[in-house]
């Protein structure tokens, strides 16, 4: 009888194991969201299952995955600007559906804001991030005519443009070496054109822009602000098309099709300026033999294997030449990115990336016996394994390792033929930089997600063969050399992420996230403009890592169906071992250039606010930032804190388009900042006839405020529908004409000595343009 009873228990729990295992019993539905029109990746695009009221997005390379329990399932994939498409399935097997998302051509006709999901803002868990789509940078007036991708995000809160006209940014109070700048994942060192006045993104083969002002993924580190994540178009998989536009400083083309079928596409896109071939007609000699122009060049190959497999090669190439007969200065980017995707299963998901990054820069004179050649070069090779593993709706979980070869040639000095320069160059430095990352995004419930991971980095030195120098107090007290080869001063840092959002209902959450960032490789400016010639170094035995500790906390809230998007954020960082130099330190031909380092913290908090409008005939954003950035090390002010150069508390930026018919539309954008902080003279003292300055502590005062309107009309010259598209766009930068101080200069009247006055000196008033686009 008990043996009856024991085997009819086991009996009774070996079918509720079972009944409890077809219960739990899941399957993945996966696949590539694509654009029916071009083919695509459409990056973020949403998959919404409505009996779970949940869903997920496509990641940066269109493929998502969702885990569900076995049962019959409505499935909804989105993306603005296309028609969405339903799916009804019967999920009892794991499947792979791509999805060819069909163009809305009312929708394409408004000016789209962002490229996301209509209530991205609300229902996604990370905060201080934007995406903008290509249309929306297109229509906004720039400088010279020219769409920027740099000048667009500096219109967003929270980062600032450095200087007038500048491709330089500050996000948050930081620098604009604390930018990671990546395009297709190799790192771009120097992201301006011509001094600054434009970016090296060509916005023709841009296919998606992201910034991230904080809460940065654990997949991403090496810079204490911000990252600026730029992927350029795959190409047109369905048909050969072209783009491409004249203007009346630059020129550009872009190729793309299918190679053969729609499983290779390639990409090609370029751009020149040409200010030198109208200097040549010019009858003065120091104009006509001048030399001032940029070009750049996009390429990217693109091949499908299988569903499984898909490899992807591209590269930038782009040089600046400037200069007179006798003094000249160049500089060139480059990267590449050799990528391989790779689908395991249909819950993990692989990218192996092969990336490099170039930088050199060049001055160069032939003034007579003082001719000279100075360059400066760097080079990063990379590898990264990244892999997504979608456990299901409630987890998804990325880890991958990070390895990057660093190598500069910091300074080489080489005289001319007869010149009485001697040949000089500073020993190359190598390093090795290591990264593991893990992270998870969780939800909890219906209306909580989580968000948090921990990446680890580790920074190596690698001897040159030459001497290096131990510091204490800013001066040598001991010294070590070590083989070409040789590994030494490691340094390591762990960087903890967190972001919590709790959905209070469909049209509002709160948000808060927490990061810890750090940065290995340091640039050397005394200026907050930015220049070719900036040196950068890397940490050493002397030099620590700089760390961050950001805190931001938001309110999310949307409107008349996700018309209108309101958001405030909170932010606090904390800085550690920041740099700054010395008063009147040299940083060119410098071989002790670590002796004119000082180190400290630093703090920055302010409030971000922002509306913006998504659809309709009128479109844009009105967002303002309070802010204040300060500095505190020991050598420098006394000791006492000063405000970092970045320091600007009030930001007001309007941004607005409006469609006046099927034809003609206008666009404007107004900017206001307080004045860039400055240290001006406020005294003199004679000595031997000479006057020599007393200046102010460190940034006591400001540049005057800075304002300006830019405004620009388009009219569109082609009937919808036809193949062949053309539009002419006439663009007006600082259309009131504002003298916008650049700089201020202190000199003395010429016939009594003992009076000085202040000089300004700016760049532009009014910068008319015209440029003729055109598509086929």
């Amino acid at each position: 009888m008990k043996l009856f009873r024991k085997s009819v228990f086991q009996t009774v729990l070996l079918l509720y194991a079972g009944m409890m295992s077809a219960q739990e019993k899941k399957f993945s539905i996966s696949g590539h969201i694509t654009d029916g029109a071009s083919g695509e990746d459409l990056i973020g695009a949403t998959v919404y299952v409505h009996e779970l009221k949940t869903g997920t997005s496509a990641n940066a390379y269109g493929f998502y995955s969702v885990t569900l329990p076995q049962g019959s399932y409505h499935l909804t994939y989105s993306f603005v600007g296309s028609v969405p498409h339903e799916a009804a399935i019967v999920l009892d097997k794991d499947m792979k559906l791509d999805i060819r998302l069909a163009g809305d051509a009312k929708e394409l006709e408004e000016v789209v804001v962002t490229a996301e999901r209509k209530d991205v803002n609300v229902s996604k868990a990370e905060m201080s991030t934007t995406r903008l789509s290509m249309q929306t940078i297109r229509s906004i007036p720039v400088l010279m005519g020219e769409a920027d991708v740099i000048k667009a995000i500096q219109l967003l809160p929270g980062v600032q443009a450095t200087s007038e006209g500048s491709s330089g940014f500050s996000v948050r109070g930081g620098g604009y070496d604390q930018n990671l700048i990546l395009l297709d994942e190799a790192t771009v060192y120097n992201a301006s054109h011509l001094m600054g006045f434009f970016s090296v993104f060509n916005n023709d083969a841009v296919k998606d822009v992201k910034l991230y002002k904080g809460d940065i993924p654990a997949s991403f580190g090496g810079r204490l602000s911000s990252l600026l994540d730029i992927r350029s178009k795959d190409g047109n998989n369905q048909r050969f098309s072209a783009t491409g536009g004249v203007g009346t400083i630059a020129s550009r083309l872009t190729l793309e099709g299918p190679i053969g079928s729609d499983k290779a596409t390639f990409i090609v896109s370029g751009r020149r300026t040409y200010a030198d071939m109208f200097m040549k007609l010019s009858s003065d000699e120091n104009i006509n033999g001048s030399t001032l122009y940029f070009y750049d060049m996009n390429a990217k190959l693109n091949y499908r294997i299988n569903n499984n497999n898909r490899i992807f090669a591209a590269g930038y190439f782009g040089r600046d030449k400037f200069g007179t007969s006798t003094i000249g200065m160049g500089y060139g980017n480059q990267t590449f990115t050799l990528r391989w995707n790779h689908t395991f299963s249909p819950r993990l998901f692989s990218n192996f990336t092969a990336v490099g990054g170039f930088y050199d820069y060049q001055l160069k004179s032939t003034e007579g016996q003082t001719g000279f050649t100075w360059d400066s070069k760097m080079r990063n090779y990379g590898f990264k394994s990244d892999f997504s593993w979608f456990a299901g709706l409630a987890n998804n979980l990325k880890f991958g390792y990070h390895l990057t070869y660093h190598w500069f040639s910091p300074e080489e000095l080489r005289g001319a033929e007869n010149s009485i320069i001697k040949t000089s160059a500073e020993p190359n430095e190598y390093a090795l930089e290591h990264a593991l990352y893990l992270s998870n995004e969780t939800t909890v419930g219906e209306r909580l997600t989580l968000k948090y991971g921990l990446r680890y980095v580790l920074f190596q030195n690698i001897g040159n063969g030459a001497t290096v120098n131990y510091l204490d107090g800013y001066a040598v007290t001991e010294s070590k050399s070590f083989r070409k080869g040789e590994v030494y001063n490691n340094q390591q840092q762990l960087e903890p992420r967190l972001g919590v959002a709790y959905r209070i209902n469909d049209v509002q959450s709160v948000k808060a996230s927490y990061s810890r960032t750090s940065q290995f490789i340091q640039l050397a400016s005394n200026s907050t403009a930015g220049s070719p010639l900036d040196v950068w170094f890397q940490a050493s035995q002397n030099v620590k890592p700089q760390l961050c500790d950001q805190y931001a906390i938001g309110y999310f809230r949307n409107f008349a169906d996700n018309m209108y998007e309101a958001s405030a954020e909170l932010y606090y960082k904390d800085m550690r071992d920041v740099v700054d130099f010395k008063d009147h330190a040299q940083l060119l031909l410098n071989s002790d250039l670590e002796q004119e380092l000082r180190f400290g913290k630093g703090t920055s908090y302010g409030a971000e606010l922002m509306v913006r409008k998504n659809r309709g005939r009128l479109t844009g954003w009105v967002s303002y930032t309070l802010s204040t950035s300060w500095r505190q090390i020991d050598e420098i002010n006394g000791g006492k804190r000063y405000r970092s150069p970045f320091d600007k508390p009030n930001n007001i930026s309007v941004v607005a388009t409006y469609e006046l018919s099927r034809k003609w539309s206008i666009s404007a954008n107004w900017v206001y900042a307080s004045g860039t902080p400055v240290t001006y003279p406020t005294g003199r003292y004679l000595v031997e006839n000479n006057y020599i300055p007393i200046y102010s502590g460190r940034n006591e005062y400001r540049y005057p405020a800075y304002h300006r309107l830019d405004l620009s009309a388009t009219r569109k010259l082609s009937k919808p529908g036809k193949r062949f598209q053309s539009e002419l766009n006439f663009s007006l930068y600082n259309a009131y004409g504002r003298k916008n101080a650049w700089t201020v200069q202190f000199k003395q009247e010429s016939d009594r000595p003992d009076v000085s006055y202040a000089e300004k000196i700016y760049l532009f008033t009014f910068v008319p343009s015209v440029t003729w686009n055109f598509s086929f």
